[in-house]
């Protein structure tokens, strides 16, 4: 019996390593004889870097970067073990949990860190690099990150702009001649989950500004701004940038990631199972476990989860989903082809409960999970 554990974190209670050794704790009960692979995954969000550095026996680097409001920050990266590949979770420089409520503020919020952890990954004999996006405080359009790994925005006069965001209402020119050009022979894939253009009403600043600070003034001022910035930019960039999907994500540093370098918008969840080489682990297994916080509409727009059941699917693979909690069970078991679908909140568990012992409720609806596939397979 082999059986491959695949779960994303659940949110504010278990980390994705943790979510796994629960999953393998309650069917060790039921399964002691069993081949258990545990592969925590993330998204390209919060968690991918611990995901794919402990898959692939990578090692934890950190960096003193610039945070987002300028104060230096220790921001863990990783090498993705026997290869010459890094990964970044931009939240590590510029994260929105990096900065208190009170200061918030996306008009001086940088995202220059980041280019600093570029920079340290390049240091490190990195040929490849994978930026996870998700999570920012910043609304700067990758302005900072452009600066950090040294492009120069210039007014009419010739002057560099190294002010905060507002001041690229002076921009007139971008000199390209001092980027670091170990960047031009890197790879660069840009692990995004969500699909909102750069500019407009579902736009990265209409649509996220709020919530890192913004009022409803200075989201006008910002999208001004952005659209301004952008102009200036795709009329001078290579890659000839339209405002695409994903474009908008973390503030913008989608596109601004995307204008001068050798990158590539994907999918997050894409990025790190390929770069696992998941379906490896899947040839032989009996069962498939993958699984959430919670399991709803918004699981299936290219979460973590789908993206272990699409493998699996493709292999014709059992799989069990478990999480905090699924939305309707049935619809979406027949909707992806899951096997069985399990939730730790239910009408008789409330969601206190769970989150007073969240360790334990997972094991438990694991171990019948156990108990189930047990007889399925009799």
């Amino acid at each position: 019996m082999k059986i491959v554990i695949a779960p994303d974190s659940f949110k504010e209670t278990l980390s994705a390593f943790e979510v796994a050794s629960a999953i393998e704790s309650g069917f060790q009960n039921v399964f002691p004889e069993a081949e258990i692979i545990k592969i925590p995954i993330a998204d390209g969000g919060e968690g991918t870097v611990d995901a794919m550095v402990r898959a692939t026996n990578g090692s934890f680097e950190f960096s003193e970067v610039e945070g987002p409001m300028g104060d230096i920050t220790r921001a863990k990266w990783g090498m993705l073990g026997k290869s010459k590949t890094a990964v970044i979770e931009i939240a590590e420089a510029c994260g929105l949990h990096l900065v208190s409520a009170n200061k918030r503020n996306p008009m001086a919020a940088s995202s220059y860190g980041v280019g600093q952890l570029v920079i340290a990954a390049l240091d490190k004999g990195a040929k490849k690099i994978i930026i996870g996006l998700g999570g920012s405080a910043t609304n700067d359009g990758g302005y900072g990150f452009l600066r950090a790994i040294g492009v120069q925005f210039l007014d009419s006069k010739g002057n560099e702009l190294n002010g905060h965001f507002e001041t690229l209402n002076l921009l007139s020119d971008i000199n390209l001649s001092h980027i670091d050009t170990r960047i031009k022979s890197t790879l660069i894939e840009i692990a995004c989950d969500v699909d909102n253009p750069l500019l407009g009403d579902q736009g990265a600043t209409r649509v996220f500004a709020a919530q890192k600070g913004a009022s409803n003034q200075m989201i006008e001022e910002l999208e001004s701004i952005m659209t301004h910035y952008y102009e200036i930019i795709s009329g001078q960039s290579k890659n000839q940038a339209h405002d695409q999907p994903g474009f908008g994500a973390a503030g913008g540093l989608g596109f601004g990631i995307s204008a001068f370098l050798n990158s590539e918008l994907k999918s997050g969840i894409s990025i790190v199972l390929e770069s696992l080489n998941f379906n490896q682990y899947l040839l032989d297994a009996d069962l498939v476990i993958t699984g959430e916080g919670r399991i709803d509409s918004q699981s299936e727009r290219g979460k973590a989860p789908i993206g272990v059941i699409n493998y699996a699917n493709q292999l014709n693979r059992r799989v069990f989903v478990i999480a905090g909690s699924v939305d309707d069970p049935k619809v979406f078991n027949q909707k992806f082809n899951v096997t069985n679908s399990y939730g730790i909140v239910n009408e008789k568990f409330s969601i206190e409960r769970a989150f007073e012992d969240p360790y334990g409720c997972l094991k438990n609806i694991s171990q019948k999970a156990a108990e189930d596939f047990k007889a399925l397979v009799a």
